[in-house]
């Protein structure tokens, strides 16, 4: 099998790479059956040089290989025909922007594997940028707290070498005692987060404890949707049943937005559910939050001061409690907020490295003969022309309709 990885089209450019040069050179010194070439890259957080130095493959063009690895959505023009291509698609939510690229697809009889859809047969993801999307947008929070009270100052996570130098300017940070962070999710993204907040030598707590408790250090504390959710009718709760009918629960944050300093949203949140807290809620004297890292990042969703995605160059802005309008930093009745929707591109070389390994791990055997669990299917959106038979729900947004 010949395998490339493409040059990333996206503007602004993303720096993040599938495989490493080392990950490359494991592959190709694993696999004798694989030839592995690379198209050459001026963005990438790996230089050129960095594969050649590896005896690896640098080419101009890709047309000559089997299977293709890209991160981000590829440009329609650098699809090339009758190839499988790997990538983030962002078509699964049948999102309108990318119609046009599923329907190139299609024209080109591409098979396209998208990367979200890579899961276990009970559905669990297998590869995925969520855990640095933690790191960082943990990292990027406490930014924002010092930007807020004017404590300390950090070095922008996209300028720190990698994830060590992110982590040496942890000793600049300086919070009170006693001050609480609450986070949401149990996935990917809130491991990455909570790696982070140990590492700064925040200490957990359970919920009671958060929420009655004074503490002479800070303090963070896990909520699992039975923290935050409840059920309408005031029934049992069952947390199967609060993915597969969110709209039957009602939110219980508020308790925890009364004694929170920081909220860190890591949780996947469906459409048919209730939102975290309300502008009611967030208008309140009694919320007490003041900044909140919205790692999810789901604009007019569940977390209404959450108004636009913010910038890997300008992270932050702030947000009147009252009226929801966007106003300068420092303002009274005021809330920050970060909300930058592509974290991982800020430690390019760290989040590779992480996202190449389950690759390897994970991936790479199916894609090469040994899928037994049918992975790679499960994840193929279009092949032999058409859709797959898994994703014949896009059929209408395929069509225009």
């Amino acid at each position: 099998m010949r395998i490339g990885i493409i040059r990333e089209g996206k503007t602004p450019p993303d720096k993040r790479v599938p495989f490493t040069p080392q990950q490359c050179k494991f592959i190709v010194d694993t696999y004798p059956e694989v030839e592995l070439f690379i198209e050459k890259s001026p963005i990438r957080a790996f230089s050129d040089s960095q594969y050649e130095v590896l005896g690896l493959n640098m080419v101009d063009d890709l047309s000559h290989v089997d299977v293709i690895f890209g991160v981000k959505e590829i440009n329609i023009v650098d699809l090339i025909p009758n190839k499988t291509h790997l990538f983030f698609s962002h078509t699964i939510k049948e999102q309108p922007y990318n119609r046009a690229l599923l329907q190139a697809g299609i024209d080109k009889n591409v098979q396209l594997v998208d990367y979200e859809v890579l899961t276990e047969p009970d559905g669990r993801r297998l590869v995925g940028f969520g855990r640095y999307a933690g790191i960082v947008g943990t990292y990027n929070a406490f930014i924002a707290f010092g930007v807020r009270t004017g404590r300390y100052t950090l070095k922008p996570a996209n300028e720190c070498e990698d994830r060590k130098e992110l982590e040496s300017e942890l000793a600049n940070i300086n919070v009170p005692n006693n001050y609480k962070i609450a986070l949401t999710g149990l996935g990917r993204v809130a491991g990455g987060a909570i790696e982070l907040l140990q590492k700064m030598g925040i200490k957990q707590v359970d919920t009671n404890s958060f929420l009655a408790g004074k503490f002479s250090e800070p303090v963070f504390t896990q909520l699992s949707v039975e923290d935050y959710f409840k059920k309408k009718d005031g029934g049992a709760f069952e947390r199967n049943d609060a993915y597969k009918n969110a709209g039957e629960f009602d939110s219980d944050f508020v308790k925890y937005a009364k004694v929170a300093n920081m909220y860190i949203p890591c949780h996947f949140w469906d459409a048919e559910g209730p939102f975290i807290f309300s502008k009611e809620d967030l208008a309140s004297p009694e919320f007490n939050i003041e900044v909140i890292a919205d790692i999810s990042c789901d604009i007019a969703g569940p977390i209404p001061s959450t108004i636009r995605p913010s910038t890997v160059a300008k992270p932050i802005y702030e947000v009147n409690k009252k009226t929801l309008q966007e106003v300068k930093l420092s303002s009274k009745d005021s809330i920050t907020v970060m909300a930058v929707d592509n974290l991982p591109c800020e430690l390019p070389k760290d989040a590779s490295e992480d996202f190449g390994g389950e690759l390897i791990n994970s991936i790479l055997p199916a894609l090469l003969g040994d899928d037994q669990d049918s992975i790679i299917d499960r994840a193929t959106i279009a092949k032999n022309g058409d859709l797959n038979s898994h994703f014949e729900y896009l059929r209408a947004y395929l069509e225009g309709e």
